[in-house]
């Protein structure tokens, strides 16, 4: 028996296990192997130590750790550490740039406030000295002039007044045009080829471009062609920020982390009084300056940024997302499990297709968002409710010019007032419900609206101006301040919203497609600021009319609140129907694709 063993020992591992399965009943005697030669004691002890050296031992490796991008953040790298904060801090900054480009024509397209005669008595029928500017139209040209210069704006410069006031109208509303455009165009760049950061790369390259030109338009419309440019340019900014700085956290901070870009964007709202009462005297100076900040940013700043680790993972580049979560876990301090690897839960062959010249990855996620029946009916939702609140939110920023205030301090006010707004909405995004949230403020920034026609009839009830009777219009400044920091909330609580409902494979697009709606709202603004030159209260009516009407739709979305991100339209359909019934924030979400 001795010799036996001595013989299995050179056997594998298997014929070991099969061995020992036996009984020794059914061991047949089998012919002994010769014995080895004898070893002396110096080479016993050399085999020893071979066998025993642990750096020749090999243990098996350990198994592989697979997560998804939630997990991992949750988990290792931390929900929201300085390694987000400062990600979501260099991506939002760019937030400015697109607030200057929306809102500068605040002041580059307003109406001068007051015009003189050029000589005593040559327009002393139309009513003097600083009368109304209707009052021109009856003059012959060059008997008066404004009083801040013909360099002031846009009117001033091309007489852009009486039967061409409405050319006033048209650049504002072709750059929100060029914005619904720009959407779609970087909707698809973003979640296809491009990427968030190269994105957001490109587009502030062509908002600096594009200000430039605009400020040397010979004619209104040059000038109206190159606001539509600027608005296409610019359009990449938001919708690419945003996605970049919620993809990054966890989903607790997501909504405080959108809300830090709308920050931003108040930010460069105030910026523009500070900028724009130096260069009061001409126009063409503001455009140039402006136009100076995004091509600074894109040099010092943008080579800092992460790409969305998502975005890099659904591309099949698991190596490069992976080294981004490294990055984020050694500036909060921590160390991701050697044996990690990220969980890919795109199809391998929509890559292959792309790389073949066939349907690419992208094509087919936008194609599947429609062809889903609940992506598709959100996506309706969505936009239906963004188009109320962008034409509200837009139209009382532009608005600001009818009211009788000085503009720089009413837009100054403007501004201040949606800070509060913003770390309200931070507030209570934590804790409520996105849905409630958006519809009591869409409710609440219509019923403002309509509340501000009762203080414009009394306004106009004794046949005065409102100049004439102060208490008033302050009265109907603080209504329109309610509602429009009311519709500032919702305007970016929406923006949170599309970014939750929707996967990663069409989150760009789908907020791409949301920002088209917004903008599509926007462009109509501008036409009913015009008309409410002569009719307030119709205007009022209208805006009040489609904010309530985009808050009874937001009842019909589901709830998002800390529910998870999904990475694609397949898995986020059949989570949401494994959790149809149960009693976690997607519970909601499984039962709108059940139906």
């Amino acid at each position: 028996m001795p010799d036996l063993l001595l013989y299995n020992g050179h056997r594998t591992r298997g014929q070991m296990q099969n061995l020992a399965g036996l009984s020794f009943s059914n061991i047949h005697p089998l012919p002994l192997a010769p014995s080895p030669p004898a070893m002396d004691d110096e080479e016993a002890q050399r085999l020893v130590r071979t066998n025993t050296n642990p750096a020749r031992s090999e243990s098996p490796p350990p198994a592989k750790l697979e997560l998804t991008v939630d997990e991992v953040v949750e988990e290792y790298v931390g929900s929201f550490g300085f390694a987000q904060l400062l990600h979501v801090f260099l991506v939002s900054l760019a937030w400015i740039f697109d607030s200057q480009s929306t809102l500068i024509t605040i002041f580059t397209d307003a109406q001068p406030s007051s015009w003189r005669c050029k000589s005593p008595g040559s327009c002393a029928d139309a009513g003097g000295d600083g009368g109304a500017v209707a009052s021109v139209c009856g003059l012959e040209g060059g008997t008066w002039e404004w009083v801040g210069g013909n360099a002031s704006s846009v009117i001033a410069e091309w007489g852009l007044i009486c039967d061409r006031k409405f050319l006033a109208a048209i650049p504002a509303s072709l750059f929100f045009l060029g914005s619904l455009l720009g959407s779609a165009v970087y909707g698809h760049l973003a979640d296809a080829r491009l990427g968030r950061k190269r994105t957001v790369l490109i587009a502030c390259v062509l908002t600096t471009l594009t200000a430039f030109l605009t400020s040397l338009s010979p004619d209104v419309w040059t000038y109206a062609v190159l606001r539509f440019a600027n608005g296409f340019a610019r359009s990449g900014i938001g919708i690419c920020c945003l996605v970049l700085s919620t993809e990054a956290v966890g989903r607790k901070w997501r909504g405080q982390v959108g809300q830090y870009g709308f920050f931003f964007f108040t930010v460069g709202f105030l910026s523009l009084p500070l900028i724009a009462y130096p260069t009061r005297s001409c126009w063409r100076d503001l455009y140039k300056i402006i136009s100076v900040f995004p091509l600074l940013y894109c040099f010092l700043l943008v080579p800092f940024v992460s790409e969305s680790p998502r975005w890099l993972l659904v591309k099949g580049r698991d190596g490069e997302a992976l080294d981004v979560m490294k990055k984020y876990a050694r500036l909060n301090g921590k160390k991701l499990p050697s044996n990690l690897v990220l969980s890919n839960p795109s199809p391998p062959k929509a890559v292959s297709k792309d790389e073949a010249g066939g349907v690419s990855m992208a094509d087919e996620a936008e194609e599947s968002l429609w062809k889903t029946r609940w992506a598709a009916q959100r996506m309706v939702l969505v936009m239906l409710a963004g188009f109320g609140v962008g034409f509200v939110y837009y139209g009382i920023q532009l608005n600001v010019e009818n009211l009788n205030f000085n503009l720089y301090l009413t837009v100054a006010l403007n501004a201040v007032l949606e800070i509060p707004a913003v770390f309200i909405g931070s507030v209570l995004l934590s804790f409520m419900n996105r849905r409630l949230l958006f519809s009591q403020s869409a409710f609440l920034a219509g019923v403002s609206c309509i509340l501000c026609i009762v203080f414009s009839r009394e306004n106009r009830g004794g046949g005065g101006s409102v100049a004439d009777k102060p208490g008033g219009s302050w009265a109907q400044l603080l209504i329109e301040g309610v509602g429009f920091m009311a519709a500032s909330m919702a305007f970016d609580v929406m923006y949170i919203y599309c970014v939750e409902l929707f996967p990663t494979n069409v989150r760009n697009f789908a907020v791409s497609m949301l920002r088209q709606a917004l903008m599509l709202g926007a462009s109509m603004a501008p036409l009913l600021v015009a008309v409410g030159r002569l009719t307030p209260s119709f205007s009022f009516l209208v805006f009040g009319s489609l904010s309530i009407f985009s808050g009874v739709l937001g009842l019909w979305l589901p709830e998002t609140r800390n529910a998870p991100l999904y990475e694609t339209l397949k898995q986020q359909e059949e989570v949401e129907i494994l959790s149809c019934g149960s009693d976690d924030p997607g519970s909601e979400l499984g039962k709108e694709v059940r139906s």
